[in-house]
């Protein structure tokens, strides 16, 4: 049995680091769609299932407030229709409580 040549070693130690590389790229692609579909999970939950109805509005009107610049896509943005939707009318603008921001 031949001997490779260092050469021919250097290549195939390439090709390994090359396809390493390439999969611990996959793995930090996967883990950050993990990441963000959990925590859209936590904030669709909590504004379906929280008890703190507090928390629930103040959230709420955060995300009318920011996805919409946020979204560039009108597809995306129909994800979200019933989010973006318009508040039931109450007499007061949206994001108002009478109370001073803290």
């Amino acid at each position: 049995m031949a001997r490779k040549t260092i050469e021919q070693r250097l290549a195939e130690l390439d090709a390994q680091r090359a396809s390493l590389k390439a999969r611990l790229g996959k793995q930090e692609r996967a883990n950050d769609t993990r990441r963000k579909v959990l925590l859209g999970a936590l904030v669709l939950h909590r504004l379906e299932n929280g008890t703190d109805e507090e928390f629930a509005r103040r959230l709420r009107e955060w995300l009318k407030r920011e996805l919409p610049g946020f979204l560039t896509r009108p597809g995306d943005k129909d994800l979200f229709d019933d989010l973006l939707a318009a508040a039931p009318a109450t007499g007061e603008p949206a994001g108002s409580t009478g109370e001073a921001a803290s």
